[in-house]
């Protein structure tokens, strides 16, 4: 039993290990590849209010804000508050079998104002958003008659309905409009949804991988001679994270939507070597095991946020990095990048556990520096 026990926990060490090391690089390349999407930055957006600039210098943060969320109502609250400065109303439906719901809004009145909200997704912008999976802009007239009549409209009649996708299914809608002289951008309300829809995909996987790997372990014992060798772990069908919301209300019958496909997860071969890992004491591998498991748990996600934050300062300055490594001088060409990555980690992880261990400094060091203080040049403080 006692064994069982140490190799379960030899093998979540390891899975946590792989996802740790791997999460960041996916998060840098999602942000890359969605911001890719965007026209060239223009004046203002087409559908924004009068007068109302682009927020794209804002947008990298934003999308780390929505990373920084563990669970998916930390996620989906991460979308609302980053999305309510591009679209100054803006409300969340999940879409459950065939029907939409409300969740929670921004702009609408309080933050429950859509709660359990019956949206009709039959006709309109919400029935195109939803059945092509495309951004469905529209005027307002177009829009559910039931939901104009509580809620009212722009000013503009200017409106977008974005669908939320997840496994090719459309999981939630987010209705968004300028309100009166506010704005309405579009295209980032867009990479905002997309990169939701990526990293509920990837927590949620993320979950399932360690729960199956946990359930697994006290029972990776050989199998007898004449018995078929186990298959590669995979996971069947995708963790939905809106399956405890169900819908209140009925609603007619929507085009069908094709189940969840398949994923295989190949973690086979970083569990046969978790063997590799039994005969070194679990102090070693966790530098956090001497604390509490929620100090613990605060710490290594400070560590994956600042990891996160370092990151895309590497991805969008790579010129810059190259250039200051070369002159010893890499803080002064990307001192407003660090020193806004360093307030948003001191907002969320400053008055925390986390606050002693100095992550973010540490990951400059090490990420951008390549720890070489030298590198910093002599402005740099940690």
């Amino acid at each position: 039993m006692a064994e069982s026990k140490q190799l379960q926990q030899i093998v979540e060490r390891a899975v946590a290990q792989v996802f740790d090391r791997l999460l960041p690089k996916l998060q840098a390349e999602l942000v890359e590849r969605v911001l890719a999407e965007l026209p060239a930055a223009p004046a203002a957006s087409a559908g924004s209010g009068a007068g109302s600039p682009v927020r794209h210098d804002n947008l990298v943060q934003a999308v780390a804000s929505i990373h920084a969320g563990t669970t998916q109502k930390e996620i989906l609250r991460g979308l609302l508050e980053a999305g309510s400065v591009y679209g100054s109303r803006i409300a969340l439906f999940v879409v459950k079998a065939g029907a939409a719901t409300g969740w929670q809004s921004r702009g609408l009145g309080d933050d429950d104002a859509v709660k359990d909200f019956p949206l009709d997704v039959t006709t309109g912008p919400a029935a195109h958003a939803y059945q092509n999976r495309i951004v469905a802009p529209a005027n307002i007239a177009e829009m559910d008659h039931r939901f104009v009549k509580q809620f009212g409209g722009p000013e503009n009649e200017q409106i977008v309905v974005l669908p939320l996708v997840l496994k090719d299914k459309v999981a939630a809608l987010l209705y968004a409009d300028a309100g009166v002289d506010g704005v309405l951008d579009t295209p980032s309300l867009e990479v905002l949804v997309l990169a939701t829809s990526a990293w509920l995909e990837v927590t949620s996987l993320r979950k399932q991988v360690q729960k199956d790997f946990g359930d697994a372990a006290p029972s990776m014992e050989r199998p007898p001679v004449d018995r078929p060798p186990a298959p590669v772990q995979t996971v069947s069908s995708f963790a939905d994270p809106f399956a405890a919301q169900a819908p209140k209300h009925a609603a007619p019958r929507a085009v069908p939507e094709p189940e969840p496909a398949a994923e295989v997860v190949e973690v086979a071969a970083h569990a046969a070597s978790a063997n590799a890992f039994a005969s070194a004491p679990a102090a070693a591998a966790d530098p956090f095991a001497g604390m509490s498991a929620e100090d613990a748990d605060t710490h290594r996600k400070a560590q994956r946020f600042a990891r996160l934050l370092v990151d895309e300062i590497k991805l969008y300055n790579q010129a810059k990095v190259a250039e200051g490594r070369r002159n010893l001088d890499l803080y002064d060409r990307l001192k407003e990048d660090i020193e806004k990555s360093r307030a948003t980690f001191q907002k969320r992880y400053g008055n925390t556990a986390a606050a002693s261990g100095d992550y973010f400094s540490k990951e400059v060091l090490r990420s951008l520096a390549e720890d070489d203080t030298a590198v910093m040049g002599a402005s740099f403080r940690k």
